[in-house]
């Protein structure tokens, strides 16, 4: 059954209510700059090209509404138009909707807007006030600016995943693939904030250009002023953290796994007390940052070995008692049960015109005053071609 339109009086007010955006992007990384700004009360308008819409309608997990579950998820709040942008009626009108838009969203390789006469220069010389944010595999410059890329090319280019796995296996993938696409996006939206604040003294829109290994690599805290002073080189640890230990993942005798973090020798010293083991701090063998980081192997099997002893909510019970920083190791399955989510609200439930009940991650970050919110999940291809020009072109 085909989808309602949606116009803009249906839309609840948020804090970026009244601002019009433009989301030509693919994907994850620029499509969720967008969302960020949709889940906050822009009116995001899903350019998708005639017939086929955004890859990621069909990658990940299918669902009886012909789209896939991070569609569904990522989609959301978005209105859908379908545009050919390689055919001079579609790029026509996509300079039609920029005229009226603040903000535009692409991640095209370098070049291809300008082939299709709908660069920067046109865009802005329509309408200067546009913003317009531009992500690509390696930016709109250098050497490698025209080789496409995804998240775990970025992964891999950024010098992260160097970092993931044990010491004598190959790199492994941080996590999840996508993690350096929802980070471009997160740096993004940032970017299209800031070019907002300017814009009200200025009057201008400007570029935002992000390409996609950036955002991780900035998150590499010492790695670069390290290696420039001195030449170090870090290689990967497993689950142990360079400047601290017992830094790490723990075994428990339920099967489990808790995280425990000491990241100065106070805390380590309330560790060993919870262990009843006070003779190996202070002055003992692993009293000290240092002492403990030339004895890495030690500490973290002497912790394993007191872990190994207990179950996990045992070991996280004497760790909150004992005021050290410990959490579980958690499966998605433990999230959905675990009542600190629920307490947060972390997990909402969407209920789709076409997919039935859903269970999404929710908004973030929460505002007291002005909240975002999910107002729905990914529409149906083209379900607002008619409304959004109407509402947008009259």
């Amino acid at each position: 059954m085909p989808s309602p339109s949606l116009s803009p009086e249906s839309l609840p007010q948020g804090a970026f209510e009244g601002l019009k955006v433009l989301d030509l992007a693919t994907f994850i990384a620029g499509p969720y700059c967008a969302t960020y700004l949709a889940e906050f009360g822009a009116d995001v308008v899903k350019v998708e090209l005639t017939g086929s819409g955004d890859p990621v309608r069909k990658f990940g997990t299918q669902t009886e509404a012909g789209d896939t579950l991070v569609w569904l998820s990522e989609g959301r709040n978005k209105r859908s138009i379908e545009l050919d942008l390689r055919t001079p009626e579609g790029a026509e009108t996509l300079r039609k909707l920029a005229a009226k838009a603040d903000v535009l969203v692409e991640n095209f390789q370098p070049g291809t807007l300008e082939r299709w006469g709908l660069g920067p220069d046109v865009l802005q010389e329509i309408n200067p006030r546009l913003i317009i944010a531009r992500v690509t595999a390696y930016g709109q410059t250098g050497p490698y600016s025209d080789r496409p890329g995804f998240g775990r090319i970025a992964n891999a280019f950024s010098g992260i995943s160097y970092l993931c796995g044990e010491p004598d296996a190959p790199p492994a993938s941080p996590g999840t693939a996508t993690l350096s696409d929802y980070l471009t996006g997160v740096y993004a939206a940032l970017g299209v904030l800031t070019a907002l604040h300017v814009r009200q003294t200025t009057g201008r829109g400007q570029i935002i250009d992000l390409g996609l290994y950036e955002g991780t690599f900035r998150l590499l805290d010492e790695l670069a002023p390290a290696y420039a002073r001195s030449g170090f080189v870090r290689e990967r640890m497993g689950a142990g953290t360079v400047n601290a230990v017992p830094h790490s993942h723990y075994p428990t005798k339920d099967g489990k796994w808790v995280a425990i973090a000491c990241t100065n020798d106070k805390i380590f010293g309330r560790l060993t007390a919870i262990m009843d083991r006070m003779d190996v701090t202070g002055d003992g063998i692993y009293g000290t940052i240092t002492k403990r980081e030339a004895r890495r192997a030690e500490v973290d099997a002497f912790v394993s070995h007191w872990t190994s002893g207990m179950t996990r909510d045992d070991v996280l019970a004497a760790c909150e008692a004992g005021q050290v920083p410990c959490g579980p190791v958690y499966g998605i399955d433990e999230i959905f049960a675990d009542p600190q989510y629920a307490a947060r609200e972390n997990l909402v439930r969407v209920d789709d015109e076409r997919a039935g009940e859903l269970i999404l991650p929710a908004v973030c970050p929460r505002l007291s005053e002005t909240p975002g919110s999910i107002r729905w999940a990914g529409r149906a291809l083209g379900a607002d071609s008619a409304a959004i020009l109407a509402d947008w072109l009259g």
